[in-house]
């Protein structure tokens, strides 16, 4: 009787510590694609400001686009001349991860 009361609670642990691995790397799989649409969408933006991309639509538009389509929410886009800054926003069992990307010119 007791090997099965260790038993049943190994296995309780072994579950409860299963679970909680496996919404961390949900996590940390949510923040990485956060990262990913951000750098396209600031890139995205760049392009379309600098003329590299033919388009009638709004750098930031454009960025919006390209960041839904890799599964986040374009949350704030800036262009200044050449450059775009852009921040996306993806979530995960509640949890929000957001993102920033700067893409263009060099500073300085």
């Amino acid at each position: 009787m007791a090997g099965t009361a260790l038993a049943a609670g190994i296995l309780t642990v072994a579950a409860t510590l299963s679970a909680g691995l496996a919404a961390v790397g949900g996590a940390a799989v949510t923040a990485q694609r956060a990262a990913g649409a951000a750098d396209a969408a600031s890139l995205a933006a760049a392009d379309a400001a600098s003329g590299a991309i033919v388009t009638d639509e709004d750098p930031c538009a454009l960025a919006g686009r390209v960041a839904l389509a890799a599964g986040a929410t374009l949350t704030a886009c800036t262009t200044d001349g050449l450059t775009a800054t852009v921040q996306v926003s993806s979530a995960y069992a509640g949890l929000v991860a957001v993102s920033r990307a700067r893409a263009g010119q060099p500073e300085g």
